[in-house]
């Protein structure tokens, strides 16, 4: 060990001795249990005073990297072996991960789950966020209620009763960090642990791998044109204790859950005493007609937990969402919110609430729709002109690919080039049952970028099929 001392530096003798030996046994020159000098030895060796070689061992004592005993001396502490750095996180590594795939930067044309930025109010929303930022640090400091604030609790009940058919209070919604923070509340408040779970085949891989989590076993329906097949479910799972669908326009494939399939759905969860967790994650933006209604405001038993988020209408940056949940649940999701998952902060909220009090919201949501239809016909349009084939499925065109097309390669290559289509495949939850094909997303396929991606996707399609 070489300890060497720079007496004309600002840093203190007894720390510049501390940095020498804790940068020895990080190197490994001092091995566990070592012996090192006595304070008298050390001080002697270095030209200082005795004090000063106590104060650099203490320093080291108090970060345990040395243990002081009278018949062993000051030796060495006994570190945690270090394991083999792995590789780091990388956009890279992100595109070769099936679930982090949906998380990668934009933006990007053809990207998923994300609203269409250049059609957004700005600079509307950024005074009214910046006033509820401002107001919020000049407020007295206290604790927000972590249901989240009433005044947004209570326009989202409004707005739900116009646009979604549903009749709740205001006591009945939990503001929460996203869908991904409602869907964790539910689980939570759920308390089904153990038990099985009926999830839509294909479906969101972050919602399957979220009830995996939860200790929930998957159970993958198959999804056809009238939405989840739920006599399937009924004869492999009759005993589960929830579903989780998309009944509004079901993700990825597009189809609406049929009234017959609804009906048959609210039955078997009153009958089974099992809860439906509705995934409302477009809400009243389906491009096809008039929007569906919820499937919670044709429940008469108190079985649907609707979720819905203004990740795809406002912002993902909000991280903002919200759970409808049924009167018997209301007290379970007043203790989880107060103990494990409460609102996002009040400013988001009340900027939120303002943009919906003032008509903001409707607005934007009525110009948007019309923005994406034209969107979604001139991609496939667009499409069409390269021979490719593709239908519309909420805010995506699902492409299909050949048989053996490698859809996770033409992605990943895809990106390289300013697109981020997602692959079809990591969508299906049952063996043998995955189909290869492309979700190209409608809000961020702009017109005029779209003949030149489109172009440039064909090419990709040729070379990995």
């Amino acid at each position: 060990m070489k300890i060497v001392l720079d007496r004309t530096a600002n840093t203190s003798l007894a720390e510049q001795i501390s940095i020498g030996i804790s940068g020895a046994i990080a190197s490994g020159v001092l091995a566990p249990g070592a012996r090192l000098p006595s304070w008298l030895d050390l001080a002697a060796q270095l030209g200082v005073a005795r004090g000063t070689v106590k104060t650099a061992y203490e320093r080291l004592a108090d970060a345990q990297l040395i243990v002081s005993s009278r018949p062993a001396g000051t030796r060495v502490a006994g570190q945690p072996v270090k394991r083999a750095v792995k590789e780091q996180r990388s956009i890279e590594t992100d595109l070769q991960s099936d679930l982090y795939q949906h998380f990668v930067p934009g933006p990007a044309v053809f990207q998923m789950g994300v609203p269409a930025s250049d059609c957004f109010p700005v600079a509307l929303f950024g005074r009214i966020r910046a006033r509820a930022a401002r107001d919020e640090v000049e407020a007295p400091a206290f604790y927000h209620d972590p249901r989240g604030e009433h005044e947004l609790r209570r326009e989202i009940a409004a707005h739900l009763a116009l646009s979604r058919g549903i009749e709740c209070r205001p006591s009945q919604i939990f503001i929460t960090a996203g869908f991904s923070g409602a869907l964790g509340a539910t689980l939570q408040a759920l308390r089904a642990e153990g038990r099985a779970a009926w999830v839509e085949n294909p479906g969101f891989l972050p919602t399957r791998r979220a009830l995996q989590i939860s200790r929930l076993s998957t159970v993958p329906i198959p999804v056809d044109e009238e939405g989840i097949d739920v006599a399937h479910g009924e004869a492999r799972a009759p005993d589960a204790a929830l579903a989780l669908v998309t009944p509004g326009q079901q993700a990825p494939l597009g189809p609406t859950l049929s009234l017959a399939r609804r009906l048959r759905l609210l039955d078997w969860a009153r009958r089974a005493h099992a809860w439906i967790i509705e995934d409302d994650y477009l809400g009243e933006l389906q491009l096809k007609r008039r929007a569906a209604p919820a499937l919670a405001a044709q429940d008469r038993s108190g079985r649907v937990i609707h979720i819905g988020s203004f990740s795809k209408t406002i912002s993902p940056t909000l991280r903002l969402g919200f759970v409808v949940a049924p009167l018997s649940l209301v007290a379970r999701f007043d203790d989880v919110m107060a103990c494990l998952a409460p609102a996002p902060g009040p400013a988001v909220q009340t900027a939120t609430t303002e943009f919906m009090r003032d008509g903001h919201y409707l607005r934007h949501l009525r110009r948007m729709k019309r923005v994406y239809a034209a969107r979604s016909s001139a991609l496939l349009a667009n499409l069409e002109a390269e021979g490719l084939h593709g239908y519309a499925a909420g805010l995506a065109v699902v492409l299909q690919l050949p048989d053996g097309a490698d859809d996770k390669a033409i992605a990943r290559e895809a990106y390289a080039y300013g697109m981020a289509p997602a692959p079809l495949s990591v969508w299906y939850g049952a063996p043998g049952t995955a189909r290869s094909g492309l979700l190209l997303g409608v809000a961020t396929a702009i017109e005029a970028q779209q003949a030149t991606a489109c172009r440039r996707l064909g090419q990709l399609i040729q070379r990995f099929s």
